[in-house]
């Protein structure tokens, strides 16, 4: 509540006091409540359209928009942009497919909380269901590297990225953060945050309807983390989820086991997944399948920041203005 009135005191005389990043998965929909019911705040729903939303996902937002009673902003990507720098990411053949739609999504949100004056941007990141950091090389690369992004695109892009958002991250945490004063805060921190008691809350009070697994709002998210990643390069991101809920007491390490032995989707769906990604980003099903089966490649094997990033996060974390370790 200190952190509630605090927000409320910087938003007076504003429309909104706060923006929140909101995809329609547990995370941001489950903050989205905290924030207006529970600190009673006046936030703008922000919502990045990178062409990939599931249904679930869009009556979800629908859904928490009308029982809340708030305001919803959508920011279209370009598509032909967005499929651009996605195939050159697919050509690039590093582990990390979802940096395109990750940049897009918070480049946008950012640019739109300078462009308002909006001070405070909630997230919907939290110890509970993300306390496991997984591995760099399995998608967790540090930030938006703008450099990494251009020379990929450089690479393998066909088009020029005239309107598509990329706000790099020593922007962020410089220009945004000590110039502008804006501030990211993680109100899940807060309170106590269990993922089946939250979902069980936002599915009673607003007919919100969870996913099978985390990140399923987004369908090629769910494509890339299900298929792609795990049967190219044998990274699985649910070894990460599960460890986080395991070691929070959410889930057995039995019944992780269990869960983890098969795929989290039928063989079937998935094989119409892959033509559907395939057809949507205009390849064919035997050019997605011959990019499948080319060479694994790292971030790092093109040009990039890591360096100065993994600098610039020892020196905050030393300063106590950075928590997480990058190693």
């Amino acid at each position: 509540m200190k952190m509630a009135d605090k927000i409320k005191a910087d938003g007076k005389g504003r429309e909104f006091d706060c923006i929140i990043g909101l995809s329609g998965g547990l995370d941001s929909s489950y903050v989205s409540y905290i924030a207006k019911e529970k600190m009673g705040l006046r936030p703008l729903l922000f919502h990045v359209d990178a062409g990939w939303n599931t249904d679930q996902a869009v009556g979800n937002i629908e859904k928490l928009v009308d029982g809340l009673g708030l305001d919803l902003y959508t920011e279209v990507i370009n598509w032909e942009e967005m499929k651009d720098l996605q195939v050159a990411f697919l050509k690039s053949q590093v582990s990390d497919q979802d940096l395109p739609q990750d940049t897009a999504f918070f480049s946008a949100l950012y640019k739109f909380a300078k462009a308002h004056k909006i001070k405070y941007v909630l997230t919907g990141g939290n110890y509970s269901t993300e306390c496991c950091r997984e591995p760099e090389e399995w998608g967790g690369y540090p930030g938006i590297d703008k450099m990494l992004i251009k020379d990929i695109h450089s690479n393998f892009g066909t088009r020029q990225l005239k309107s598509f958002p990329i706000v790099d991250i020593l922007s962020y945490k410089l220009y945004y953060r000590y110039v502008l004063g804006m501030q990211v805060v993680k109100p899940l921190n807060l309170v106590p945050y269990v993922k089946a008691e939250a979902e069980e809350t936002l599915s009673r009070l607003f007919g919100w309807k969870k996913f099978q697994h985390k990140h399923h709002e987004s369908r090629f998210t769910r494509f890339y983390e299900d298929y792609w990643m795990p049967r190219k390069f044998g990274y699985e991101k649910r070894r990460a989820h599960f460890s986080s809920l395991i070691m929070t007491g959410q889930m057995t390490r039995e019944a992780a086991l269990e869960r983890i032995a098969k795929p989290e989707l039928d063989e079937q769906f998935l094989k119409s997944e892959f033509e559907y990604v395939a057809n949507k980003l205009d390849l064919t099903v035997q050019e997605l399948q011959a990019i499948f089966e080319g060479p694994n490649k790292k971030c790092l094997d093109y040009k990039n920041k890591r360096f100065m990033i993994g600098i610039g996060s020892r020196v905050m974390s030393a300063l106590g203005l950075e928590r997480r370790l990058f190693r």
